[in-house]
């Protein structure tokens, strides 16, 4: 472990795969797929499809296709990555980390939708934080901050006083946007230069405070 750094914050606002959920396998499975379908370099869409909504994603990749279609395929994506589960894990420490947010104000902030979160939170084992932001509730993917500016209203705690944790170059972008600092999470994380990058939530200790605060530790890695 690399020097503890501490931030004090107010609310924490958690990306789910990758930062929570390991579902890589099951996100490689099912976007290599398409991206052969398409006719498509697999490791091309792989680097801009974590983070993102599905139809996001195609947008990038597929910059002439009709926004319709994209839609449409993303709909069935959602519904392949719903029932493929195989491989989906916790991240480490993410159950106790968790659990440490009992008495904190937190929420879950992807590019999921209510289906496919809910499925893999369960493969992991984690139970889904009671405020969330999910595909549903928003009008624009990450990197666009909406995501997490609508958590933190909902939460009822100003922007700067949020702190995001994510994993991958779109969400990392989505909370600096936001006016947030950002805890990178794993070692997709590090080539996005969030404020603080830890190898997984092992290296987070949380503490609330009389006032409402949450002093945050992250031995960095």
């Amino acid at each position: 472990m690399g020097a503890a750094v501490e931030l004090s914050v107010r609310a924490l606002l958690l990306d789910m795969d990758g930062t929570l959920v390991n579902s890589d396998a099951a996100v490689e499975r099912v976007w290599r797929r398409w991206a052969a379908d398409h006719g498509l370099d697999g490791d091309l869409v792989m680097k801009v499809a974590h983070g993102r909504q599905g139809y996001s994603t195609m947008a990038l990749v597929l910059p002439d296709r009709p926004m319709a279609e994209n839609y449409a395929d993303n709909t069935r994506l959602l519904a392949e990555e719903t029932a493929d589960t195989e491989g989906v894990v916790a991240v480490p420490g993410a159950p106790e980390f968790l659990a440490s947010l009992r008495d904190v104000p937190h929420a879950l902030v992807t590019s999921a939708d209510v289906g496919l979160s809910t499925a893999r939170m369960a493969a992991a084992g984690l139970t889904v934080p009671e405020t969330k932001v999910t595909a549903e509730d928003v009008a624009v993917s990450k990197p666009d901050p909406e995501g997490f500016l609508k958590a933190a209203a909902e939460l009822g705690i100003a922007p700067e006083d949020c702190l995001v944790f994510e994993d991958s170059e779109a969400g990392i972008a989505a909370g600096r946007a936001a006016g947030m600092r950002v805890v990178g999470v794993g070692p997709r994380a590090n080539a996005y230069a969030p404020d603080v990058v830890v190898p997984d939530l092992r290296a987070i200790q949380v503490s609330p405070a009389a006032d409402g605060s949450v002093l945050v530790r992250a031995e960095q890695g």
